[in-house]
């Protein structure tokens, strides 16, 4: 398994953790009591993790504001926290294209996710991909005048 895939992955099992206990990232990082199979968590694990955790409020935003007729409350956990996710990366790290993003989630979406959850979650990403790309074309208009 690649290293950013398997940090996805790990990343996303902390959150999930961080949502059911109540735990901060921070906390459940440093008390170790995550439950990861693939071994100890990388520092790209790390970034992805607190880094949600810390933008979440605006991460939150764009997942209600892009998914149609679904309450964020109403998501399931595993389908909320891979759309938080790769938002993160989306929004956050310039390093990782958007296409990137999206397909490892749809990818986790497969196996973590319900029977639609990879549809879902492609619909999610796609229309806040293309807002991202909006944004940045017009910022990069800005700069050349």
């Amino acid at each position: 398994m690649l290293e950013r895939t398997r940090a996805r992955r790990q990343a996303l099992q902390m959150l999930y953790q961080r949502e059911i206990t109540g735990e901060h990232v921070a906390e459940i990082l440093a008390s170790k009591s995550y439950s990861i199979e693939d071994g100890e968590p990388s520092e790209y694990c790390r970034t992805l993790a607190l880094g949600t955790e810390d933008q979440l409020p605006m991460i939150d935003g764009f997942i209600e504001s892009t998914s149609e007729h679904w309450a964020l409350s109403r998501m399931p956990i595993v389908d909320r926290n891979i759309l938080r996710l790769a938002i993160y990366e989306i929004q956050f790290q310039d390093e990782i294209p958007d296409s990137v993003a999206i397909n490892e989630a749809v990818e986790m979406a497969k196996v973590y996710g319900g029977p639609d959850s990879s549809k879902f979650v492609n619909g999610v990403l796609g229309r806040i991909a293309e807002q991202h790309t909006g944004v940045l074309a017009e910022s990069a208009g800005d700069t050349e005048e």
